[in-house]
């Protein structure tokens, strides 16, 4: 069974300094890189003083979409140690941000790449590592009358119900395991009046 490593939980203002700049890190556990910029934007508005908030990401089983981005900091110089760090920790599905306030010494490229590469590995030194295994979601629309069988089916695979929505014709939400998707969708599959969409 294939899994990845990711962090348990969050991991925030972990603070590291070198010559009067301070560089706080954060981790976050992400599914797609839809959710990257809201976390971004939630650092900025929390730290409306700091000149840079710089990211890496990884998403997928092999990391195989990844992003680095320096934000104003000279090339390379922010974002790719901070994934370097990702591949050092062999972490996926997971954004790590730096968020820097200048003090007004500047460091140059390789004083700026070692202060961003440490605050990332003393960031992901607080996380909770994991392993998982791969999932999807899917949606599902059935009549009322078979939302118990629905229900019942998702739990048989070990599945986990994110959002129902229970009315005359029904919505639900779940997240289904990969070693448990082709049960899932035979058992689904017999309701014909059931339809399912995988996003």
């Amino acid at each position: 069974m294939a899994v990845y490593k990711t962090t348990e939980t969050p991991i925030e203002e972990v603070l590291y300094k070198e010559r009067k700049s301070k560089f706080i890190g954060y981790a976050f556990p992400i599914e797609s890189d839809l959710e990257v910029k809201p976390l971004i934007d939630h650092l900025r508005k929390s730290h409306p003083q700091a000149r840079h908030v710089c990211y890496a990401y990884r998403i997928g089983i092999n990391g195989e979409n990844f992003r680095t981005f320096d934000d104003g900091e000279p090339n390379n110089s922010a974002g790719t140690p901070i994934y370097g760090q990702l591949l050092s920790f062999e972490l996926t599905n997971l954004l790590v941000a730096v968020v820097r306030y200048f003090g007004g010494v500047k460091l140059g490229v390789g004083g700026l790449v070692s202060a961003y590469k440490t605050t990332a590995q003393l960031t992901l030194e607080q996380a909770t590592i994991i392993e998982k295994e791969p999932s999807y979601n899917y949606k599902i629309n059935c009549a009322y009358k078979d939302l118990s069988h629905v229900q019942k089916i998702v739990k048989n695979v070990n599945g986990e119900v994110l959002q129902i929505e229970n009315k005359m014709d029904c919505m639900l939400e779940i997240k289904i395991s990969e070693s448990e998707e082709a049960r899932f969708l035979n058992q689904i599959e017999a309701l014909y009046e059931v339809v399912l969409e995988r996003y």
